[in-house]
């Protein structure tokens, strides 16, 4: 076996994390055609085959899958000794990749990112929006962001931004043909506009009140997978929509939306900043939580 480079592993480990040459080479700053002739120099010289390449997408072989096992806890392990290394630098710097769905990037990360990055110039910030479920780490991102409920439980979590509360609107148009619903249970006759999941399953709209929790499946001609889409729809008169407040409260004001069972509409915890338990954190991830912790503490005192 020809001698392999620590260049290679980590043109390896770049394709295995992403299981993409397209996302590899952004990361790498090469070409996929030239990362693809790099992948097939290593597999020549291992004499083993890493990676299939299909139609689909890229996969890892049995070999591929253990080499990536066996090398990137050495890898994290050389990024977390780097990374130490700048506790002696005076001002935060590096790139930060934070995946986001895109309801949350809009109404709460993208506010703090502005303020941070005038903080620390020195910084850059790549937000990638998806707002399917998505692995970080696998992936190759520092952090995500997404409601509370839908983090794993190994991930260290930091509240970003206040609660949020959803609202069940309508245009007035549509309460002047239906009338509007006293109880979550009078949806059933009404269109709603239905909110599907990246990954195929319906958003059941989610009531409280009383110590009483109810999960309405709702029905109507028209489903969605986009919030401000759906915002979008609500305003033409296409049904009820069941959104964020903040999303609809300049609309309500100005009379072209109409809320209703507002007492039946909770509170939740809102959306949280969240990345994987590390000994080390890179830099601008350390500095971006410290960031949100204190913003956090300034907003609730103004209060």
């Amino acid at each position: 076996m020809k001698r392999v480079r620590s260049s290679d592993l980590a043109i390896f480990l770049a394709i295995a994390q992403h299981r993409s040459f397209r996302r590899a080479a952004v990361e790498l700053g090469v070409t996929p055609s030239a990362l693809s002739h790099s992948l097939r120099a290593i597999e020549e010289r291992l004499d083993v085959r890493l990676v299939n390449r299909t139609t689909r997408g890229v996969g890892l072989t049995e070999a591929g899958e253990r080499l990536f096992d066996r090398i990137r806890p050495a890898f994290l392990d050389i990024e977390d000794a780097l990374e130490d290394l700048d506790n002696f630098r005076s001002e935060p710097y590096g790139k930060l990749r934070i995946n986001a769905s895109r309801i949350a990037a809009r109404l709460t990360l993208l506010p703090v990112v502005s303020r941070f990055l005038e903080a620390y110039p020195a910084v850059e910030v790549e937000v990638v929006i998806d707002d399917a479920f998505v692995d970080t780490v696998t992936a190759g991102f520092d952090a995500g962001v997404r409601f509370g409920e839908s983090i794993a439980a190994d991930m260290i979590a930091v509240p970003l931004g206040p609660r949020h509360r959803f609202a069940v609107v309508g245009a007035p148009s549509h309460f002047e043909r239906h009338g509007k619903p006293l109880t979550p249970h009078d949806l059933k006759s009404h269109s709603c506009v239905r909110y599907r999941f990246a990954g195929g399953s319906f958003y059941r709209w989610e009531f409280e009140r009383g110590g009483i929790e109810l999960e309405i499946e709702v029905q109507g001609p028209l489903t969605l997978g986009d919030q401000d889409i759906m915002l979008g729809a609500a305003l033409d008169g296409a049904g009820l929509a069941y959104l964020f407040e903040e999303q609809v409260q300049s609309h309500i004001a100005e009379g072209k939306l109409i809320r209703v069972l507002e007492d039946w509409c909770p509170y939740y915890p809102g959306f949280f900043l969240y990345y994987p338990s590390r000994r080390q954190l890179p830099t601008a991830l350390r500095a971006f939580v410290d960031f949100i912790k204190a913003d956090a503490a300034r907003q609730a005192g103004n209060r």
